[in-house]
């Protein structure tokens, strides 16, 4: 059980690290609103199944990532690009309407990200706190 605040606290560091990457694609998405053929993007969501198998030492922990898609040539010659330079960012499959200039940005659909974005980064927050919280009163400190 010593992994445990360890693995739990790198936990909370690479979702807090993915919110972030999450809230820059999302403002990408809101700055490109009106451009032609822009297709809203975001941040596939980390996987913690390594971190599930190390605590569970089960082999059939469950795996929680998006499968990766692989680009091939057909695709590419019909028009499909990867993502830009992370490999986390995918397209959005989460739109529900393309304008007529292509672009399938809905502000109010990002908008509603961006809170859930901001929610789950004060929830991260706060379980960040309590850990440390935890740590102090463990090593006989004061928790404030």
């Amino acid at each position: 059980m010593a992994d445990g605040p360890t693995s739990l606290i790198g936990g909370i560091t690479r979702s807090m690290h993915n919110l972030a990457d999450r809230q820059r694609v999302i403002s990408e998405n809101i700055a490109n609103s009106e451009t032609p053929h822009f297709k809203a993007r975001d941040v596939e969501a980390p996987d913690f199944s390594a971190m599930l198998r190390a605590q569970g030492g089960s082999k059939g922990a469950p795996r929680v990532a998006r499968p990766h898609i692989t680009i091939t040539s057909g695709m590419t010659a019909l028009g499909a690009r990867p993502p830009a330079s992370a490999t986390d960012i995918i397209m959005d499959r989460n739109t529900t309407e393309t304008k007529p200039d292509g672009n399938n940005v809905t502000l109010e659909e990002q908008l509603l990200k961006m809170g859930t974005v901001q929610s789950d980064f004060t929830a991260m927050t706060n379980l960040y706190r309590k850990q440390m919280g935890l740590l102090k009163t463990a090593l006989g400190r004061s928790a404030n």
